[in-house]
Parts: C-alpha cells; structure tokens; sequence
C-alpha cells in the first residue's frame, strides 16, 4: 500500500508570503517584456517603416499593392495613388501599397 504524500513543506510560512508576492510580480513583469519585445516593439517598428516609405513615395515609383497589382505612380494626391498598370490607370488609397519595387542594378558583361 502506497503512502499518502503531505506538502507540508511546501506550505508558506507567514514570513515567506511576501516573498512568494514579490516573486510572483517579478515573474509578471518578465513575462510582459518579453511580450513588449518580441510582438509589439517589432510591429510598431515596420509600421513606422511601412508610413516612412509611404511618405517618400514619388512619381515613377514601381508599386506592389496589397492586392498584389504591380504597377507604376502617375500621380500621387493626398490618401490617394494613380498607378498604370499595363494599359489601365487605377487608383488605389496609399495606404494599400504594400512595397515599392527597387530597380534590380544593371548586369555587368560577361568577360
């Protein structure tokens, strides 16, 4: 027959409920800078990426919508981008561009 287990020791005498308290609102504190660090910090930082590159859009930009239309800026109003893409204008609201498309460097020539 197996022996019942008492947790006795593990019972918080009245000095150590304080420091049990102080544990407990260390360990919270940790908990949410970690979660501050490693969900919240980085999105903030790629939306402020995101508006900064928004902001420094100009005409003849090469644009990748949301939606994923590829196009270039015609004409650029306040909340508001005309883009062609192909043979069609469209307008699309700024903030729906997704990225701004770099020109890929000229090739040297082969030797």
């Amino acid at each position: 027959m197996t022996h019942p287990v008492t947790f006795a020791f593990l019972a918080p005498t009245p000095g150590q409920q304080g420091a049990g308290m102080l544990v407990f609102v260390v360990q919270i504190v940790a908990l949410l800078a970690i979660f501050w660090f490693l969900l919240l910090r980085p999105q903030r930082q790629q939306q402020k990426h995101h508006e900064e590159m928004l902001k420094a859009l100009k005409k003849g930009d090469e644009i990748v919508t949301g939606g994923g239309i590829v196009g270039k800026v015609v004409h650029i109003a306040e909340e508001r981008v005309t883009i062609q893409s192909a043979e069609s204008r469209l307008v699309v609201e700024r903030g729906k561009i997704a990225r701004v498309v770099q020109p890929k460097a000229e090739e040297a020539p082969a030797k």
